[in-house]
């Protein structure tokens, strides 16, 4: 057992120090052919690293040929299958810009915008590769609209708007649980006008009352009952919206207390009145 482990790792050391031996002295060529079918051989290997490498050397010699576009376009996916997404995104576009009436152009453009959508985070992180990969991808539909990759483009798209749906709602709901109840609101409203016919906008409505109502409750006297009233309209719209929705009973809850807080004040003021 010992002697088959060894001959592997010795057979392995050979090969690779081979490999390495044999990757330099292409290197070393003057011949850029050479060089550029050897990075076309690493790159059908899947060896992505070694043919960045050769055709970094072979393209400013090569540039303004017919074989720049072929070399440029590998360039570009073997930066993307090293998954170096804002890298190859950005070789994809630089193809596309340059190579505009190129068979490959369509697809550039489409990887271009891939790529950014791969860079995109998760809903909690900063969005601003999401809204790049957006635009990128909305240019691409535009340019193309009856390409092979237009609908792929658009579940992406609907996807990374998804994905900004979330952040915007994480976003509103930290604002309630950090009990600043006037942002909650702006955020709340914010959400409602930039994604109407999202699925979130139930609980959305939800919130929006009991910030509301949180806000009236830690309000000086004077400000109270017009903020009951607030609270009570925000109420009438969730309700009429969604008469079938879960949070009804706590809303219920909100808009009966909003009453007689109400109704409290007002027997208070006519009582001070007769005084």
């Amino acid at each position: 057992m010992q002697k088959n482990i060894y001959f592997t790792v010795l057979g392995l050391f050979i090969l690779f120090t081979t490999s390495c031996s044999d990757f330099r002295k292409i290197q070393k060529s003057s011949d850029w052919q050479v060089k550029y079918d050897a990075a076309l051989e690493y790159y059908q290997d899947k060896d992505y690293y070694r043919a960045i490498v050769l055709l970094e050397e072979v393209l400013p010699i090569i540039k303004g040929t017919k074989t720049a576009e072929e070399a440029q376009f590998y360039y570009a996916y073997a930066h993307y299958y090293e998954r170096k997404y804002i890298l190859s995104a950005h070789y994809f576009k630089n193809f596309f810009d340059t190579y505009t009436r190129s068979q490959f152009a369509t697809e550039a453009l489409y990887m271009h915008a891939y790529s950014l959508y791969l860079q995109s985070p998760v809903p909690n992180l900063d969005q601003t590769s999401t809204f790049e990969a957006i635009e990128a991808m909305q240019l691409f539909i535009n340019k193309y609209p009856y390409s092979e990759y237009t609908d792929k483009a658009e579940q992406i798209l609907d996807e990374l708007q998804a994905k900004l749906e979330v952040k915007a709602y994480e976003n509103a709901t930290l604002y309630f649980r950090l009990e600043n109840y006037k942002a909650a609101i702006i955020a709340f409203n914010n959400f409602q006008k930039d994604y109407p016919d999202s699925h979130l906008n139930e609980e959305i409505s939800y919130w929006k009352v009991a910030a509301q109502f949180k806000l009236a409750e830690q309000s000086i006297l004077v400000k109270q009952k017009e903020r009951y009233y607030t609270t009570i309209e925000y109420y009438q719209y969730f309700i009429d919206k969604y008469p079938e929705s879960k949070f009804v009973e706590e809303a219920e809850d909100i808009y009966e207390t909003c009453i007689s807080k109400i109704q409290k004040d007002t027997s208070d003021s006519k009582a001070s009145i007769k005084q």
